[in-house]
């Protein structure tokens, strides 16, 4: 019985990493959907705000201690840090997540969600306009 609700929370902690990265990708590329469904916007925009937010202010995703907990419960270790740090960083970059490199991650989900809102904007412009005209 012991070993079920280990199982049990091993599983939900590699759910909870799951669910956290495509969070993560949602907020880097939704905007990209927000192109073609434009409802989509009305999450995405939160969420990117929500992911630049957590790296402006150097803080973890209310996620990240979910799993290590989670972890915990199953008699596995959890890990120091944030998602970002322990799945995302040694994957793009050398370990360790520095400061700037939090900076530099928000500057790109802003940065895309800018070019990609901006297209939107200017696209739904011309064609409004281009229905005023006919």
């Amino acid at each position: 019985m012991l070993e079920n609700a280990r199982m049990t929370y091993r599983l939900l902690a590699d759910l909870t990493v799951a669910v956290h990265g495509l969070f993560v990708l949602f907020v880097l590329f939704g905007g990209v959907l927000a192109l073609k469904r434009r409802w989509v916007a009305w999450f995405h925009l939160p969420s990117a705000a929500w992911g630049a937010w957590i790296e402006f202010q150097g803080w973890i995703c209310p996620l990240t201690p979910l799993e290590n907990h989670l972890r915990r419960l199953g008699n596995e270790a959890g890990y120091d840090g944030g998602f970002v740090e322990h799945y995302v960083l040694p994957v793009l970059y050398p370990p360790g997540l520095t400061r700037d490199v939090q900076i530099t991650l928000g500057v790109i989900v802003l940065g895309l969600n800018v070019a990609v809102y901006g297209s939107l904007v200017w696209r739904q412009l011309h064609e409004s306009q281009s229905d005023s005209t006919t």
